[in-house]
């Protein structure tokens, strides 16, 4: 029996609403993917922007995907990177690493959208301390299939016989859907785990409606077509299950509790490092 869930929504300010479909009672993870959030759609008017000050990371890599605007990513490597539609940004945190996210300055001067899905990727335990790493893929690198009013792009893993060159730790599913009207594409069935999330359009799966910013957990080893009615943009996730629990907090992932208080400490001591350029960080929860 397919499952649909409703996500939780954010609200960051400035208009800026996050639903976060992962994790939730009926979907605690899905394939390696522990966290699921739909990133707008948002207009900013000129002077204001998506604002996210540095943040610590550990045990998880981020994927960051946009249909629409532009974001400014930093981080305790030295890595800055804009993202633009269609890119990647990969960052494995492992041992730890902090990040801020902001528009461009010169979208935030003439205003700018935002349109996106950002997931968390649980590192499997035996690369949850790996060293922290950021990888950007322009759009010119994601393989990509055109046919018959759909467009198809391997985000990271494998998907429809093609493979993405981003780095993964697991078997991982992270497929673009964009359909026109009438158009239909079989969700891949070649892994354990798989979940469908409705960014925008009116969709049908196996025949059945379901609504835009909800997430779809079809049965395993099925291959239910995905069939629209109007522009959709979806993104299809999953693949192998955890290796075992993950304990989240924050912004912090492990199978171990003691590393998470370890991971708090270290935030409130200022030992993640410095990021070039932003000097403003998000205080430790007091939760």
């Amino acid at each position: 029996m397919t499952t649909i869930i409703e996500p939780r929504v954010h609200d960051l300010g400035a208009g800026f609403m996050v639903r976060r479909a992962v994790p939730t009672l009926q979907a605690r993870s899905v394939g390696p993917f522990v966290f699921v959030d739909h990133m707008g759609p948002v207009v900013f008017e000129g002077g204001r922007g998506l604002d996210v000050r540095p943040h610590p990371h550990i045990g998880l890599a981020t994927v960051t995907f946009l249909w629409a605007g532009a974001i400014n990513h930093r981080d305790t490597l030295g890595s800055e990177q804009v993202i633009r539609p269609g890119d990647v940004n990969w960052m494995t945190a492992g041992r730890g690493i902090a990040h801020s996210e902001r528009t461009p300055a010169a979208e935030r001067a003439t205003g700018s959208e935002a349109h996106g899905m950002q997931t968390w990727v649980a590192l499997p335990k035996a690369h949850e301390e790996t060293e922290p790493a950021f990888y950007h893929f322009p759009a010119s690198a994601l393989p990509r299939q055109q046919r018959d009013g759909a467009l198809l792009r391997v985000i990271a893993g494998r998907a429809y016989g093609e493979e993405s060159p981003v780095k993964v730790f697991a078997d991982t599913l992270n497929v673009a859907i964009d359909l026109q009207p009438d158009a239909e594409v079989i969700l891949d069935d070649g892994h354990v785990e798989r979940a469908l999330y409705i960014l925008e359009g009116e969709a049908q799966l196996a025949g059945v409606d379901i609504p835009a910013r909800h997430l779809v957990v079809p049965d395993r080893g099925t291959r239910p077509k995905l069939r629209a009615r109007t522009p959709v943009k979806a993104m299809l996730l999953g693949g192998e299950p955890l290796d075992g629990h993950r304990h989240l907090w924050w912004n912090f992932v492990s199978s171990s509790k003691e590393r998470i208080e370890q991971a708090k400490q270290d935030w409130l001591e200022g030992r993640f490092g410095r990021i070039e350029g932003d000097d403003e960080f998000i205080p430790l929860p007091q939760r």
